[in-house]
C-alpha cells in the first residue's frame, strides 16, 4: 500500500482537508493529553525531521505534534546527512524509510521534496519549500475559522510577494471554496502552473497589483516578509513591495472584524507596521500556535491514526 503523504493541499478533496481540520480542532480542545493524544502513535512511532533551511515554528511544532502524540523524532540538519556530501535523495529516502516511520523536510527545491517522496516507503510531509507552504495554510484555515467561522465563502486578501504561501493559498481557496485576492508586483506574481491550475479548477482567485482594491472589505488580510532565506536580489525586492505594506490605512479598507495574519518570522516597518501586527486584529500568535495542532491532525492522518 502507498504512504500517505502530504505533500500541497491540491492533492486533496475537500473532505479530507475538513477531517484534517476538524481532528486539529478536537486535539486543541482535548489538551495535549486529552482524548488518548499521548496513546495514539502508541510510544513507538519515529518522525526524522530534515532540515536544509534554518527554522523556529517548523522544528519545534513538528518536534511537540509528534511528543504530544505519544511519537518520538530525530532531527537532521543538511551538515548531518550524507546528503551534504552527495548522497542522493532517492538514496536517502530509501535508507530513512527502513529506520523511521515518517519524513518532514523542510527544503529549497520543490523536486527535492517529490524525489524523496516517489523513493520513500514512508508517508513525506511538506515542511516547507520554494513552492508551497501547506502546513502553514492547514493552520491559517484553522486559525480563520476560530476567530470568525467557516472559511467558505469569505473573502482573504493576500498583499505581496507571489510566493509559495500564496500557491498554497490558492491550493486551499479552490479546495475549501473562499475567495482569495492577490495583490503583487506584476515582477513578482505568483507562478504560471499555480495560476492554469487555479483557472482550470474554476476557484475564485484575483491576481492584480492594487492593494487597496485587494483589501475592500475583506475578512482577513494576509502577508510574508519581503525578503526570504536564499532571496539574491533583497535591494530590489524591498522598492518592488514598498507600496504594499500592510499599515493601518490598508487593514482600515478591510472589514471592521478583519484579522491580519502573518506565518512569523515578521519584520515590523517593512511588510507590515507594528501597529498591525500588535494590534487588536492580529492573530500571528494563534495562527503560530495552530501549527502545533494543525501538524498533530496532519501527522495523525498521514500515520493512519486519526
Amino acid at each position: 500500500m502507498s504512504p500517505r503523504h502530504f505533500l500541497d493541499i491540491a492533492d486533496f478533496d475537500r473532505e479530507t482537508l475538513r477531517r484534517i481540520l476538524e481532528n486539529a480542532s478536537a486535539m486543541k480542545s482535548a489538551g495535549r493529553d486529552g482524548d488518548g493524544a499521548r496513546a495514539k502513535l502508541h510510544g513507538t512511532t519515529v518522525l526524522a525531521m530534515l532540515f536544509d533551511k534554518p527554522s523556529t515554528r517548523t522544528r519545534v511544532s513538528f518536534d511537540v505534534a509528534m511528543r504530544q502524540l505519544g511519537g518520538q523524532t530525530i532531527v537532521l540538519n543538511r551538515t548531518d546527512m550524507q546528503l551534504g556530501r552527495g548522497e542522493t535523495i532517492a538514496d536517502t529516502a530509501r535508507a530513512l524509510s527502513r529506520y523511521v516511520d515518517a519524513i518532514m523536510v523542510r527544503t529549497g527545491p520543490h523536486a527535492n521534496l517529490s524525489e524523496l517522496a516517489q523513493n520513500a516507503d514512508v508517508p513525506v510531509i511538506n515542511g516547507l519549500t520554494e513552492n508551497s507552504h501547506p502546513c502553514q495554510v492547514m493552520a491559517d484555515i484553522m486559525t480563520f475559522e476560530e476567530h470568525k467561522g467557516p472559511i467558505e465563502g469569505r473573502t482573504v486578501a493576500w498583499i505581496g510577494d507571489g510566493n509559495n504561501m500564496v500557491a498554497s493559498l490558492m491550493h486551499a481557496a479552490v479546495r475549501l471554496g473562499f475567495k482569495l485576492r492577490v495583490a503583487c508586483p506584476n515582477a513578482l506574481r505568483p507562478r504560471a502552473d499555480v495560476l492554469d491550475w487555479v483557472e482550470r479548477e474554476g476557484g475564485d482567485v484575483i491576481v492584480a497589483s492594487d492593494p487597496e482594491a485587494a483589501a475592500d472589505g475583506a475578512d482577513c488580510v494576509v502577508t510574508d516578509v519581503w525578503v526570504s532565506m536564499g532571496d539574491a536580489d533583497a535591494d530590489r525586492r524591498r522598492q518592488l513591495l514598498q507600496p504594499y505594506q500592510v499599515d493601518e490605512a490598508l487593514m482600515a479598507r478591510a472589514a471592521p472584524d478583519a484579522v491580519f495574519m502573518h506565518c512569523l518570522p515578521a519584520h515590523r516597518g517593512d511588510e507590515v507596521t507594528a501597529g498591525v501586527i500588535d494590534g487588536p486584529q492580529s492573530v500571528v500568535f494563534d495562527e503560530a500556535e495552530n501549527r502545533l495542532h494543525a501538524q498533530k491532525a496532519i501527522l495523525a492522518w498521514c500515520l493512519e491514526a486519526a
